[in-house]
């Protein structure tokens, strides 16, 4: 009798819960699959957010972009977030694919940061303009293969080094874009790290690199000779370091590695910022050796404001600024006290095509600049790296002339 009077509990229990869990169960988001960016499926969504947490959205819904263009883009829109852009520049660019005069779309709500950026413009405008150089530019994906030992991983491994003509063929059947210019080759244990790179044209292709990447594990589970044992393999083995920093892609790149650089003269810096090029080079040392000692990965100052400001303006994949962000900063002062600047960024994940670049705000901005579309994408990462290095010599500067309190004082204050 008591078994049966626990028994009987126990299921009360589990029914009274059971009803409160559908009873507090949230509803579900308003979604029609294949219509989901009709203009009325997005209606329904916006009056669902206002009778779902009492909260208005009448910014939110006042989009100007077509929901006709965002499949692909986003799931479950309400309406569209507005950042403030600004325009900063202009900027004079000595590149190999930027040359001439460009206004910088930035879009930040941190005061001071277009200012302070068009500030360096100015400065590296009178110099010519920071001369750019795109050392390479490649995209990755990094399969692992899983061996019976590490004989058998070496095998493969030889193995691939052997027949890449034929994983390349490959991995190219399913790009007209994506070519596949080499493959790293990392042994651990009985597993064979690789990292496929490809160049992926005016795209930043990492989704474009996955499905390239398969096709070529496909041919290799097929055709692998039986003596190498039994093969498996994963996709990703990780040391593609998507959206993740890491000191594998500062060596070996990961997106564009480019440098810029320029000679600024001590004069021309006195006259523009007050700060002494001396003092600028004896605080970069301090820094330098700062930077160390926190283990950061950009021994320079803020890259990752001006990387970010112009990803978001232009549709880049913002998560990419973890990446993108590295950043190596040499500097030299000459004899007569002019300072050599230069900042080396490995790993510039930009694109002119596909992804976010054709929505309506961000075509724009890339219009601004002339690199919206088809051979355009050097000409980008070059004005970024360019506005980087604006960056980076206007707050050292301000730094210096312990400017940089007040000026945040003057323009960066929204409350009294």
């Amino acid at each position: 009798m008591a078994l049966i009077i626990s028994f009987f509990y126990f299921v009360v229990q589990w029914l009274h819960t059971y009803s409160l869990r559908m009873t507090d169960r949230p509803k579900s988001i308003p979604r029609v699959s294949g219509n989901n960016f009709d203009p009325d499926v997005i209606k329904a969504r916006q009056d669902f957010v206002e009778s779902e947490t009492g909260v208005a959205i009448p910014h939110l819904s006042a989009m100007t972009i077509d929901p006709s263009t965002l499949a692909g883009n986003i799931e479950n829109p309400i309406g569209a977030g507005q950042i403030p852009i600004g325009l900063a520049g202009p900027l004079l660019m000595d590149g190999e694919h930027a040359k001439g005069w460009f206004y910088i779309p930035m879009a930040t709500t941190e005061g001071t940061l277009v200012a302070s950026y068009s500030r360096g413009m100015r400065i590296l405008s009178e110099v010519g303009g920071p001369k750019t150089t795109i050392i390479e530019r490649y995209m990755q994906r990094a399969p692992v293969f899983h061996c019976e030992d590490a004989r058998k991983a070496r095998g493969v491994g030889e193995w691939m080094k052997a027949n890449f003509d034929q994983i390349k063929r490959a991995c190219e059947t399913t790009t007209s874009v994506g070519k596949l210019s080499h493959i790293e080759h990392y042994g651990v244990s009985r597993m064979w790290y690789t990292r496929f790179n490809f160049t992926t044209g005016d795209a930043a292709g990492q989704n474009m690199c996955g499905k390239a990447a398969q096709a070529g594990c496909q041919w290799i589970m097929k055709n692998l000779p039986a003596d190498l044992g039994k093969v498996t393999y994963t996709l990703s083995g990780a040391i593609d370091t998507d959206k993740k920093h890491s000191h594998l892609n500062t060596l070996n790149s990961r997106g564009a590695r480019v440098v810029v650089e320029a000679v600024i003269p001590r004069d021309l810096m006195m006259a523009k910022t007050r700060a002494d090029t001396r003092d600028m080079y004896r605080t970069r040392q301090i820094s330098m050796l700062g930077g160390q000692l926190a283990g950061t990965v950009n021994n320079g100052v803020h890259a990752a404001n001006g990387i970010a400001a112009m990803f978001v303006a232009t549709g880049q994949d913002e998560a990419n600024v973890a990446e993108s962000h590295a950043g190596l900063s040499y500097l030299e002062l000459r004899d007569n006290d002019d300072l050599y600047w230069s900042l080396t960024l490995p790993s510039i994940i930009a694109a002119t095509y596909g992804g976010g670049t054709g929505l309506a705000t961000q075509r724009e901005c890339l219009e601004i600049m002339d690199c919206y579309g088809s051979g355009k994408v050097e000409k980008l990462i070059e004005i970024i790296a360019g506005t980087v290095l604006a960056g980076e010599l206007s707050l050292s500067a301000a730094v210096v002339a312990n400017e940089w309190v007040e000026s945040h004082d003057k323009h960066g204050r929204n409350r009294p």
